[in-house]
């Protein structure tokens, strides 16, 4: 049986953790307006806009384009909020697939930090780094989104 494997990244932005963190908790409908070349459209499934527990279907290109639904959970105290895989590309590939934001205040900016915990279906499965990249570079985007706001 296949382990729990995990993968973090991390990179500094110049904006404020709480406004980067509202974008993800609460905002996440501007995303596809924000980076249209990274996020084609993101559906809600269940919940609204700002449930801690609310389901999304995200059109995305990481590498081609793709299709994921994950479920969200939030944790308030430590701008967090965890994506785990329930249907769509990735599943196809990891039995398991989850991704964790998390934003902490530093200086005048922030830290973001993306980690993935993945379980490959098989050992053909490549590691996930187009979505460690994918990660990367929406945070980025968004970061430049709030600078330029």
């Amino acid at each position: 049986m296949a382990q729990i494997a995990k993968m973090e990244a991390q990179t500094e932005i110049k904006c404020s953790a709480d406004k980067f963190y509202e974008i993800f908790r609460s905002k996440v409908y501007l995303v596809p307006k924000i980076c249209p070349n990274l996020v084609k459209d993101i559906q809600l499934v269940k919940g609204d806009w700002e449930s801690k527990d609310s389901v999304k279907q995200w059109t995305y290109v990481a590498g081609n384009s793709e299709g994921v639904k994950t479920a969200e959970a939030v944790d308030e105290e430590n701008k967090s909020i965890s994506y785990k895989t329930i249907d769509g590309e990735i599943a196809k590939h990891y039995t398991v697939f989850q991704s964790i934001l998390q934003v902490t205040p530093k200086g005048n900016g922030s830290l973001v930090k993306w980690t993935i915990e993945y379980e490959k279906a098989n050992e053909e499965v490549p590691t996930p780094e187009k979505y460690f990249d994918f990660g990367v570079n929406l945070s980025k985007a968004v970061e430049s989104y709030l600078l330029n706001a």
